[in-house]
């Protein structure tokens, strides 16, 4: 592994740890040049998803893209990266057990609005602003009211089956 302060490729494994999920190796290393240390992460490298989205067109599932939505969302409001990151293994969890090869943009939109209703109320009403495209007050308005009124008519859940994986994740995120 190349360093990435000396770019020196001679260092040693300190520490290995998996995730809680048992889907990702953290090794911890030490560069034998520098002596600086730095984390890498292995995960299995599965068969992309593609996410069909509202035009049609496909996309490869992208990790980042979603964590920066999701962060843009949860900007100043007190929900950590742990939660985030919690969030967002949620959904390639449940995507990766319905054993689908394409998945809509929809159902990801909504799996992440569940999580989100779960962990703070005002980043969910930042993400649904975006993912459901409110276009005037009324829309946005219609939202809120629904939320306060503890409404599942309005709230969209994920739909019964997908997304089984990401119910029982989400409820046990906590914070650090």
């Amino acid at each position: 592994m190349r360093c990435p302060f000396c770019g020196s490729t001679n260092d040693r494994v300190t520490d290995t740890r998996t995730t809680e999920d048992e889907t990702v190796v953290r090794r911890r290393r030490e560069c034998l040049d520098c002596n600086r240390r730095f984390t890498t992460y292995e995960k299995l490298e599965a068969n992309p998803v593609m996410v069909v989205k509202k035009d049609g067109s496909r996309q490869v599932f992208d990790r980042d893209k979603l964590m920066q939505s999701i962060m843009k969302s949860c900007a100043k409001r007190p929900v950590s990266r742990l939660q985030i990151e919690s969030i967002i293994n949620g959904v390639e969890n449940a995507a990766a057990s319905d054993f689908k090869r394409e998945i809509s943009s929809q159902v990801i939109g909504e799996w992440v609005l569940a999580s989100l209703r779960k962990v703070d109320m005002v980043a969910y009403v930042r993400f649904a602003s975006v993912y459901r495209d409110f276009d005037d007050v009324d829309s946005f308005m219609k939202e809120l009211t629904a939320l306060q009124a503890g409404s599942n008519q309005e709230c969209l859940e994920p739909e019964e089956g997908e997304a089984q994986n990401l119910a029982s994740s989400s409820s046990q995120i906590k914070e650090p």
